[in-house]
């Protein structure tokens, strides 16, 4: 049993969930102490400063074809209007939409605020820029019911250009059946954070999520993935993700220290996950993720990042094996580093890389 703070954990053989929220009237905070709701899916919709889009993406929870479901909305310390919208939306549908609202923390912290008032026995995260298609509740849930070692389904992903024009084929590898997220996901999140529905038990196995505010879905769902998780393939479309002009932490300089050490932090443990799943180094995604961390090693080093650039290395070291460990490239590149510093190897070994470009 989980018990979380603030919280009574009484010894029950249900989950107590514990947060602090706010009703659609307003009123002031109260403790929300809920149970485990077979069937419900709870669909979580961090957000901040994205009003317009918000009220699509809640529009298409509402359309869901399934139900019972909630939709839980964290507000990640917007500075507009968006609370105003979120708690409108509510407004009458106290027993579907709860808004709870907090200081800016991060996509990762906010979605963690609503896994814990979430009372449903399937979790979906929902970015507020994102759509949901309308049967994805209905051939998901049933899909897992089908198959009952299976702890996530993931469909077909349609991706819509910002000029409004969708591509042709499933987006990234969701029009693949595999049948677990390692070690393919070594190489890529080949799905997006819409496309999966989870079943609580498998996200609170899992633990919380981290406070990256970069690749924190990635280190998430590997996280998921070193518990050896069963997918169940879905061959159809359940989700839209979508390019658009307003602000995404996706994008960004590639040499933003303060992107690579998130994005350092993410690798870190997304090693550390690979590697407590027993994936060997030999293996094609480990030697791919392996070139990862050494070109992120270097980059980091470029962007001033001492600490962040020595430790991946070391990393990718020890992911490409013993005796790749051995190689010249890597020899040579430690050789330097001690010599004139991980910061300016790191700038001379990225200006090298452009100039092959």
């Amino acid at each position: 049993m989980i018990g979380y703070q603030g919280v009574p954990n009484n010894g029950d053989s249900c989950n107590v969930l514990g947060g602090i929220e706010r009703n659609a009237s307003r009123s002031s905070p109260i403790w929300y102490l809920g149970r485990m709701i077979e069937g419900l899916v709870s669909t979580i919709i961090p957000v901040r400063n994205r009003a317009d889009l918000l009220r699509e993406a809640v529009a298409s929870v509402l359309a869901q074809t399934y139900r019972p479901l909630e939709l839980i909305i964290v507000d990640d310390g917007s500075t507009d209007d968006t609370p105003d919208v979120a708690f409108s939306l509510a407004a009458g549908r106290i027993e579907e939409i709860r808004v709870f609202r907090q200081p800016n923390a991060g996509p990762g912290r906010a979605r963690e605020a609503g896994r814990r008032v979430a009372r449903g026995e399937f979790i979906q995260y929902l970015d507020s820029d994102d759509l949901l298609l309308p049967e994805k509740f209905s051939l998901q849930t049933a899909g897992l019911r089908d198959n009952p070692r299976a702890g996530v389904s993931y469909g077909y992903t349609r991706y819509r250009h910002a000029s409004g024009l969708a591509e042709s084929l499933p987006w990234k590898g969701s029009g693949t059946r595999v049948e677990t997220m390692f070690p393919s996901f070594l190489r890529e999140r080949w799905w997006d954070t819409p496309t999966p529905l989870y079943r609580a038990s498998v996200c609170d196995v899992a633990g919380p999520w981290t406070d990256l505010r970069l690749e924190e879905d990635w280190e998430y769902d590997c996280r998921i993935a070193s518990l050896g998780v069963k997918l169940h393939f879905c061959e159809a479309y359940v989700a839209e993700v979508r390019d658009h002009e307003q602000g995404r932490l996706c994008r960004g300089e590639g040499l933003d220290p303060f992107r690579l050490s998130q994005r350092a932090h993410a690798h870190q443990l997304i090693y550390q996950h690979a590697v407590r799943a027993g994936i060997e180094v030999d293996v094609p995604e480990m030697q791919h993720f392996a070139r990862e961390l050494f070109l992120l090693a270097r980059q980091s080093g470029a962007a001033g990042l001492e600490a962040e650039s020595r430790d991946l290395f070391m990393l990718a070291k020890d992911a490409s094996g013993a005796e790749r460990a051995r190689g010249l490239d890597f020899k040579l590149y430690g050789l330097v580093a001690e010599i004139l510093g991980w910061p300016l190897t790191g700038r001379l070994a990225c200006a090298s890389d452009r100039f092959r470009k």
